[in-house]
């Protein structure tokens, strides 16, 4: 292809780069940060021999959960580092170099996970017309480089972390300890930009609105003549691809069914009803399952049987669904909603550790994907692309503006607990024993709450975390009823009662900070209903506000005061709330759900 000529709309280019997947969380994040450059990238097993990628003019080692002195750790072809293409590594993939090539990793006294502050040592052209004062960069990672590989320079460093970049002094190889692929990395764009350009002389040969007609076709490809059904959330991510094979296929080759489990929001089954109807789907029904789930989660306290638990049920009526309609036969195939974030944290890559289940990824999906029965169009993209994907079909903006609501619905915002326990007094804070999902060096952790008695400084809450092995979060008191003296955490499961106290506190929450404009200022906001209070006030009230863009990390956002007043205020009227918390923890190293 000649250089600025476009791919036509249903062919890929070669690629140019290739991001080599040692497990981490941003793998794919990289790829499409490359794509948005207008350069076509595509991500391959870390151990793709350097023979296979001769062609490349550059080469990405992602980060991982691993240690690169641990036997059975992702490894990459040493031989890549020296056959000319440009190579950047990123987080595990600088240890990967460092380590490869005769430097010194090690476990690190503490972790860094969140925001860190790059101070610039040496010149480079990575960071060519990168700001020269200190900037903002994201960190997740306990393990580091002590020493670099002889021929290399150190570039930058952070206060917990000495060797925060590096480069060879002859060769087109530097790596980087922190993500400049994540948007909280302030000149993370320009570094990206410096080493496809600059460092390995990329031309552009790809137009990232091509999508459409890319995804179109290969859900024509994936369906191969069969018509397509959809269980549809309601979601930004399910309504986009479904409007995608409603185009690709015409509407009477698609079917929907909206599954009311009895764990959605206040008014949530009627506006997806409209929604659809305005969609220009012409066969599109809801299924009320709601008792059969409350059924399956009554007795569950942890997360992870809870999403099971979810998604078996979601097979079982699939199942009971299909089986009674037809849609067994080989004229069918199943359509999810399913992003790449999904994917990533359900350990659906070769070396990605599991964060969390997702109910599209449980035992009877798989079989379906097994099958070659499962069509997802948006599985390579993320929550950003797809509002983009969506608002090029036409869908409003109303609706995509949406915050997003995770498919197992209140389930995994309303934590449980099978006993009652006392809260301990830290001086000044109190540790809540109340297990909640946390991402920390791209792997899961599952870790109790620090508790203060009003709100702190994020930064402070980061490094709390950061020096803890017992806590993945933390959150701050807005108001109670009581002192936290006097809380425990209650005995808890999901019930009826405590689902209608969730649901009214989300609809108070999503009404106060539209009514302000706080909404919009914010990526998502979830409500979590935490069992801690006392015997009349068993449950206390979390808002967990974040800006993010593609759901791979998230900042804290802070509600104005006047707003957190009025918020804790009308929470506090609820019935059966003790409490009412602020989430100050960053992903990393708390994942955006507790659950």
């Amino acid at each position: 292809m000649q250089p600025g000529r476009q791919p036509s709309p249903e062919t890929r280019p070669q690629p140019q780069i290739t991001v080599l997947d040692a497990g981490g969380q941003y793998c794919h994040l990289i790829a499409r940060k490359v794509r948005d450059l207008g350069v076509y990238a595509e991500v391959r097993p870390s151990d793709t021999s350097a023979a296979e990628l001769r062609e490349r003019r550059g080469i990405i080692i992602s980060g991982g959960p691993a240690s690169v002195y641990e036997a059975g750790s992702p490894t990459i072809d040493p031989a890549i580092l020296t056959a000319g293409p440009g190579v950047l590594g990123i987080c595990y993939g600088l240890q990967l170099i460092a380590h490869a090539l005769g430097g010194v990793v090690r476990k690190g006294d503490k972790g860094e996970y969140g925001l860190a502050r790059l101070k610039p040592l040496r010149e480079h052209p990575l960071f060519a017309g990168v700001d020269r004062s200190e900037s903002q960069v994201w960190m997740s990672h306990r393990d580091k480089a002590e020493t670099v590989p002889a021929g290399f320079d150190v570039l930058a460093s952070t206060e917990t972390c000495a060797i925060a970049a590096m480069a060879h002094r002859e060769r087109p190889v530097a790596a980087v300890q922190f993500h400049p692929e994540v948007v909280h990395t302030r000149h993370g764009g320009e570094i990206l930009t410096n080493f496809v350009f600059g460092m390995c002389g990329c031309r552009r040969d790809w137009d990232p609105k091509n999508r459409i007609p890319l995804i179109e076709a290969e859900i024509r490809e994936r369906a191969a003549g069969r018509n397509v059904f959809f269980f549809v959330s309601g979601g930004v991510d399910s309504t986009v691809a479904y409007k995608l094979c409603l185009q690709a296929l015409g509407p009477e080759r698609v079917y929907g069914i909206y599954v009311d489990t009895g764990l959605m929001r206040e008014g949530e089954t009627e506006y997806v009803r409209r929604l659809f109807q305005a969609l220009g789907a012409t066969a599109f029904r809801v299924e009320d399952a709601s008792a059969a789930f409350l059924g399956k989660l009554a007795a569950l306290t942890e997360p992870e049987d809870k999403r099971k638990a979810i998604g078996e049920e979601f097979v079982d009526v699939q199942d009971r669904v299909l089986r009674t309609e037809n849609f067994l036969d080989a004229n069918w195939v199943l359509g999810q909603g399913t992003i790449y974030p999904d994917t990533i944290e359900s350990g659906g890559t070769k070396n990605a550790d599991l964060i969390k289940t997702h109910h599209n990824r449980v035992a009877g999906i798989q079989q379906l994907i097994a099958a070659g029965r499962l069509v997802e169009p948006l599985s390579s993209f993320y929550k950003d692309e797809v509002r983009e994907i969506g608002h090029e079909l036409g869908i409003p903006d109303e609706f995509l503006s949406r915050h997003p609501f995770p498919g197992p619905g209140l389930a995994i915002r309303c934590l449980c607990s099978a006993t009652e326990h006392r809260i301990a007094d830290q001086g000044g804070c109190w540790m809540v024993p109340v297990r909640t999902v946390g991402v920390q060096g791209d792997s899961r952790t599952y870790r109790g709450v620090l508790a203060f008695e009003e709100l702190i400084p994020e930064d402070k809450a980061t490094d709390l975390v950061n020096q803890s092995l017992e806590v993945n979060r933390v959150v701050g008191r807005l108001g109670s009823h009581v002192p936290m003296s006097m809380m425990r955490v209650t005995r808890a499961y999901i019930t009826a009662d405590r689902l209608a106290r969730l649901r009214r506190a989300d609809a108070i929450v999503r009404a106060l900070t539209h009514e302000s404009g706080f909404d919009k200022e914010v990526w998502q906001l979830p409500v979590v209903l935490m069992p801690l209070g006392t015997g009349d006030l068993p449950d206390s009230v979390v808002l967990r506000p974040i800006h993010s863009v593609d759901g791979m990390t998230a900042k804290v956002v802070i509600m104005p005061q006047e707003l957190r007043r009025e918020v804790t205020k009308r929470l506090l009227e609820v019935e059966g709330v003790c409490g009412v918390f602020y989430d100050l923890t960053h992903k990393p190293p708390g994942t955006i759900e507790w659950e």
